[in-house]
């Protein structure tokens, strides 16, 4: 009987972490389970809708921290169980590569090292963060979304000056 996951005819090099991306997988779906879960148990209810404000607020402020959590210097004592440190990027941000191997650590470095991968639970827990508490979830945002829009101008600005 063929199995679903057949990681040696999907990749024989053993190059792609598939178990790993799994169990991964997995822990999301059960994340966002329980998060339902708690939030029926509240008495709270997801919106029907999103304004376009709040989607703004809460894509700025989703790129802004996944950048500070998966590349930032000051958050590397962070990363550093789970990624080895691979060269400094300019603008406080630092090149790192996931531990090697195929265990939980190894693919919480990829996790931690992806902007993109990372994305999607920092959004998650914004949406959460919404619905749970809506104040305080703004007011990060707001302050996220207002560190993204200084970076974006300093970055302007050494353009110009020629840094």
């Amino acid at each position: 009987m063929t199995h679903l996951l057949d990681a040696t005819t999907y990749d024989p090099d053993d190059e792609v972490n598939l178990g790993g991306y799994a169990d991964s997988m997995a822990v999301y779906v059960a994340s966002v389970t329980g998060l339902l879960a708690l939030g029926r148990a509240t008495g709270r209810q997801l919106p029907e809708h999103y304004s376009l404000r709040d989607l703004t607020l809460g894509g700025i402020a989703t790129h802004k921290l996944t950048r500070l959590l998966s590349r930032a210097s000051v958050t590397s004592p962070l990363r550093a169980p789970f990624t080895q440190f691979e060269e400094a990027a300019g603008s406080g941000e630092h090149v790192e590569k996931p531990r090697d191997g195929h265990g939980v650590r190894h693919t919480v470095g990829e996790l931690l090292t992806c902007p993109f991968c990372l994305g999607v639970w920092v959004g998650t827990a914004y949406v959460a963060g919404m619905a749970f508490a809506p104040r305080p979830t703004r007011a990060a945002a707001a302050v996220l979304t207002v560190v993204g829009a200084s970076d974006a101008l300093q970055h302007g600005y050494s353009r110009l000056r020629g840094d």
